[in-house]
């Protein structure tokens, strides 16, 4: 059984483990965090306080991980911690969880629980099943019997705060950097781009994570992420050969961003990473790092505007194959000490926002008000009188 730290798993889950569980069919060992059962079942106490500690199960195998509070952990640790679930001793093996909405994981947890079925509901998905059990407080009457104030003071809580714990509701919005975006606004099927548009490349590079994306952009300013790549664990002359793969033969690539701390050079090398992706075949234009200008524009291309025709559009679109950009873009938080700017963990999100970002600060111009007609002047004088 699993919290995000130590401490809330030694205010929780061990205080009521001892409370449950009687000595004379168990014995809880201190220093390791598990009960011995006298069956030789064994119920461990763990936690995944930074992103590294998921290596300390490394060897481990469970027939069943339980997760308490799983929107506090992050999707790259639930991954790999569920791998853990195996074992050839013939016993079933499952994953189990309770959580509120909220959270450094609200996002990804809607996007495997809530939204793929109804509650309630069994989903075939990855080769095994999913169940999303709804829980609300006036679902538990011991609970309200044996503090019969908890439900006020939840009432009084901020709303956001209220209607996650009270009435678990998952679409919430509180925290997020980009609460403009949409699904339903900014994601829209593959289809054909003019030849004649600009096409950009932009990168956010780390051995951890390579997060590429390619837009298009129209000669009145709107932009398409039309294509991407999201890939960990790459050299450079592998994100090289990557990034070339992904583009067909022909296609004219205008200008290819990377952020400036690619022009530092290696130590080991001597060169810099820059440099090392042009010995590859790609030559790139160093991008804006301003973080605060950079969002702030990509603010501005999100937001819609009136178009020629007289429609209200945003001047950024995301093809829907671009799963990865739209997963993590809405996902980012706002940074608790510079509201301004976004939040970095967890790190797992920032890497296509921060190629997006390198984009928008770089190219975006912001739109002139067209100058006043001969008509909106004389509309003015005379309203004057």
């Amino acid at each position: 059984m699993l919290r995000r730290t130590l401490p809330e798993l030694d205010r929780s889950l061990v205080p009521a483990s001892l409370r449950l569980f009687p000595q004379a069919v168990a014995s809880y060992k201190v220093s390791e965090h598990l009960w011995q059962f006298v069956n030789g079942s064994v119920l461990e106490f763990g936690y995944c306080d930074a992103e590294s500690d998921v290596t300390r199960y490394q060897s481990a195998e469970y027939d069943v991980i339980r997760f308490d509070e799983l929107t506090h952990f992050t999707e790259s640790q639930f991954t790999y911690l569920i791998s853990r679930v195996r074992g050839a001793n013939g016993y079933p093996k499952q994953i189990k969880s309770t959580t509120n909405p909220g959270g450094v994981g609200h996002h990804w947890v809607k996007a495997r629980y809530i939204d793929p079925m109804p509650p309630d509901t069994v989903c075939e998905c990855d080769g095994g099943t999913r169940l999303f059990l709804p829980a609300r407080l006036a679902d538990n009457p011991f609970l309200q019997q044996a503090d019969a104030g908890y439900e006020k003071r939840l009432r009084l809580l901020a709303p956001y705060d209220r209607r996650a714990l009270l009435d678990g509701a998952w679409e919430l919005d509180e925290g997020r950097y980009f609460s403009e975006f949409s699904a339903e606004r900014h994601v829209t099927p593959p289809h054909p781009i003019p030849k004649s548009w600009r096409r950009y490349l932009t990168i956010d590079y780390g051995l951890d994570m390579l997060a590429a994306l390619w837009i298009a952009q129209s000669p009145d300013g709107y932009s398409i992420v039309y294509r991407e790549l999201y890939q960990s664990g790459l050299i450079i002359s592998e994100a090289a050969a990557a990034i070339l793969d992904c583009e067909p033969a022909g296609e004219r690539i205008d200008c290819r961003l990377a952020p400036p701390d690619l022009w530092n050079r290696r130590q080991e090398t001597g060169k810099s990473a820059v440099e090392l992706f042009a010995d590859c075949g790609l030559d790139f234009d160093k991008s804006s790092n301003e973080r605060v200008a950079g969002w702030l524009a990509l603010h501005e291309l999100l937001a819609p505007r009136r178009d020629a025709q007289g429609g209200m559009r945003p001047r950024l679109t995301i093809f829907d194959t671009c799963r990865n950009l739209i997963r993590t873009l809405p996902a980012l938080q706002h940074d608790k000490r510079n509201p301004s700017d976004t939040a970095n963990t967890p790190h797992e999100l920032t890497h296509a926002p921060d190629a997006l970002r390198g984009y928008a600060a770089t190219v975006y111009e912001p739109s002139q008000p067209a100058p006043p007609t001969l008509y909106d002047c004389e509309v003015g004088e005379f309203l004057r009188y």
